[in-house]
């Protein structure tokens, strides 16, 4: 009698499963009766980071491993037991971008990134330089910190100049990011941001060691771009997302304040962004897996700001509303490896916003949520202060106050909206 040999069926996450993941079950067991297949879930994380006791939030059906992610011989002892059922592994959040690294080697027979890509692709530093090296024209002039001496700051004003960004190079979300336009402010921002880094770094579960980057300010529109690279280097590209940030409406802060879907930009901008975003993962090494690009368009041409092997944070929802692409399952289907699914034609007009306090201090009111939940447009709203907490700039290590979410299949209306939403809600601190 011969036995049949079972199909690998798990699609495992890294360190953390989606919020959404009762939809996303739905949304693959169609996919599974249409391509006859069938899917399991599990999640895999590292015990250094988050506490095993966390496991009771997960259902029943949900495959459940955890190890020490430090020592490979306990992650492969941990998958042996599924080495042959699992499909795809899969991480959506920056910050489990370090575990996924760590887990790749692992599972050397599934399409994933290499270990090396991921490591490049969530430390600045390291990005700015595949990106010069591939193509110096897509990247700003950049110098790496490891002090804030007189020496250093000159090496900076002679090879970037002002005005000037900082940035840490492993932390996302617009944390200690700041401009400088003269050499005072210059240092007292290094001096400031050496301070912090460390607690920031710790706080945000950063493994590596902190650094800083300063590069060139791009002054321009800001655009992001999701996508999908195959095992061959083949990628398949979303729409773009026009992005206003906090310095655009007068915080001295470069937080991503608006995201709006579509963008409009004429057919020749778009591919000419494309091409630059695909060099950019080019010059990461990326390969199956979903991408993050944040671009730049400035009067010489589109730059890359950085790039993220995962998801961009609201596009799957985003997508979801203007043109019906499931992000979420195109995310698994480049791994198992399909073709994604990217439909065209615009259902509507999506934009999000995150807000933070015009004041640092305690949170006192939230006020004009009631009217915003009225508006027309209004799709949802999550508050994530509570009153009496602490509300910081992003550039200080701050999380935003709350999120919304508008939608309207006519852009005018949509833009109206905006406008009445921007007079009514006020954060009071």
């Amino acid at each position: 009698m011969t036995l049949t040999k079972k199909e690998p069926d798990i699609i495992l996450f890294v360190n953390g499963i989606p919020d959404d993941i009762e939809v996303l079950k739905k949304d693959l067991a169609n996919y599974g009766k249409k391509t006859k297949k069938k899917f399991r879930l599990g999640i895999i994380r590292d015990t250094r980071r988050i506490e095993i006791g966390e496991t009771k939030e997960y259902p029943d059906d949900i495959i459940y491993l955890s190890c020490d992610f430090s020592d490979p011989v306990k992650i492969q002892k941990t998958l042996l037991p599924y080495k042959n059922e699992i499909l795809a592994v899969t991480c959506r959040s920056e910050i489990n971008i370090d575990s996924f690294s760590k887990l790749v080697p692992n599972v050397p027979y599934l399409r994933t990134p290499t270990s090396e890509s991921l490591d490049w692709a969530i430390q600045k530093t390291m990005m700015r330089k595949r990106f010069s090296t591939h193509d110096k024209k897509i990247t700003p002039k950049f110098f790496v910190l490891k002090d804030y001496s007189k020496e250093t700051i000159e090496k900076v004003k002679e090879k970037v100049g002002f005005p000037l960004v900082v940035k840490p190079s492993g932390l996302a979300s617009s944390l200690l990011i700041s401009v400088c336009y003269y050499e005072e402010e210059l240092e007292e921002t290094l001096k400031d941001a050496f301070k912090k880094i460390e607690k920031i770094y710790k706080e945000n579960d950063r493994k590596k060691k902190p650094e800083l980057l300063v590069e060139q300010f791009m002054e321009g529109e800001m655009f992001s771009i999701d996508g999908y690279i195959t095992s061959k280097g083949k990628v398949y590209f979303c729409p773009l997302v026009k992005v206003k940030t906090g310095k655009q409406i007068g915080f001295d802060d470069f937080f991503g304040y608006q995201r709006i879907l579509p963008a409009k930009v004429e057919k020749s901008s778009k591919e000419k962004a494309e091409d630059v975003a695909r060099k950019g993962v080019h010059a990461l090494g990326l390969r199956s897996v979903t991408f993050h690009a944040e671009l730049m368009r400035m009067e010489d041409g589109w730059k890359v700001i950085e790039i993220g092997p995962r998801m961009g944070g609201y596009r799957h929802l985003m997508y979801q509303l203007s043109y019906g692409i499931n992000h979420a399952l195109n995310d698994i289907l480049i791994r198992i490896p399909q073709k994604p699914i990217i439909p065209k034609k615009v259902k509507g007009h999506t934009a999000v916003f995150l807000f933070y306090a015009k004041k640092e201090g305690k949170l006192k009111a939230i006020k004009g949520v009631k009217k915003v939940q009225e508006l027309e447009s209004f799709y949802e709203i999550k508050i994530n202060r509570k009153i009496g907490q602490s509300c910081k700039f992003a550039k200080n290590g701050g999380k935003f106050v709350c999120n919304l979410v508008l939608f309207n299949k006519d852009r005018s209306r949509l833009l109206a909206d905006i406008r009445r939403m921007e007079k009514t809600l006020k954060i009071i601190t």
